[in-house]
């Protein structure tokens, strides 16, 4: 029994991808150091692109494209669209083909805008049905599914339809067809993508939540917020700046550096550094776009979580 729980012990330690945690850290010394030199040419793309393929190194990405320390979740984190004109057929047809694709898809909305063109209106829709065709999260075989609609959807209704699951790929194919005594009609078909939700109990949590800050800083061109979060990233890593080191994600990391921090006193705006400092993040976000607002408020549900935890 004893051998029993220690191989099983081993096989899912195992299960964890290798983060090369110096990896990271060096690179962030690299982009630390260009951001110094650089007089306003700052190489804004490729930096980025250092940054996010360290994202993907410290959440853990397995090949199936799931990831050890993060998921995907049915929060909207982007869309794609297609409008079709819907031509008349008779009503013994289940009407024409519409399809569109996109990856991280779980949510299909259908929308009949009010209006075909500024002045005239649009005419109703007949949804015979829907068949969808994806390759699940983690999985690597296709499902496919039919969803039976069979009524109008008329000028300025909108239908969201909830695909099976997450879908690493979805292809969905809309049976539509539009009145024959009316005329053609518009449909605009979109999947709503998830969003990757990064987990607060990883040992890479601040690492993480740092560079998708230095990720924004290198948006805005601020030289001295990329040079400061970049820094604060060899800090949350605690690994030496040199030499390869790959260690095992579910592993703790061996402090090799004494840091003499000034000492923060505990009040009622902030428990630890790192609270205060995810706060003003969040703060941050919350003050930006649509996109950043929904980011903004996924943060701060993430920060409760793990302060009620304590």
């Amino acid at each position: 029994m004893l051998k029993y729980l220690i191989v099983t012990s081993l096989v899912a330690a195992s299960a964890f991808a290798q983060v090369d945690v110096n990896r990271v850290a060096n690179d962030a010394m690299v982009v630390d150091r260009v951001a110094e030199a650089s007089k306003r040419d700052l190489p804004t793309d490729l930096l980025k692109r250092i940054v996010n393929e360290d994202i993907e190194l410290l959440r853990g990405r397995r090949a199936n494209g799931t990831y050890d320390h993060a998921r995907y979740e049915r929060i909207e984190g982007g869309r794609v669209s297609r409008s079709n004109s819907v031509q008349p057929e008779k009503k013994d047809n289940e009407g024409r083909v519409f399809e569109i694709t996109a990856p991280l898809a779980y949510r299909l909305i259908l929308d009949s805008p009010s209006r075909r063109m500024l002045v005239t209106r649009n005419r109703p829709v007949f949804i015979d049905r829907i068949d969808v065709e994806y390759v699940p999260q983690g999985g690597t075989e296709t499902k496919r599914e039919t969803i039976r609609v069979e009524a109008n959807l008329n000028p300025g209704e909108v239908r969201p339809i909830d695909l099976p699951e997450i879908a690493r790929q979805a292809t969905v194919r809309i049976f539509a067809r539009a009145e024959e005594e009316q005329g053609y009609a518009n449909l605009t078909a979109t999947l709503v993508q998830a969003r990757i939700v990064d987990n607060p109990e990883s040992p890479y949590a601040a690492a993480v939540a740092s560079a998708k800050a230095l990720v924004k800083s290198l948006d805005n061109n601020d030289v001295a917020s990329v040079r400061s979060l970049a820094a604060r990233i060899r800090q949350q890593l605690n690994v030496p700046s040199t030499g390869p080191s790959t260690v095992a994600a579910a592993a703790p990391v061996q402090r090799t550096l004494e840091v003499t921090a000034p000492r923060v006193e505990r009040n009622e705006k902030a428990e630890s550094p790192e609270v205060y400092t995810e706060l003003q993040t969040i703060e941050d976000l919350l003050t930006g776009t649509a996109d950043e607002r929904r980011e903004g408020m996924d943060r701060l549900h993430q920060l409760l979580r793990k302060l009620r935890a304590r």
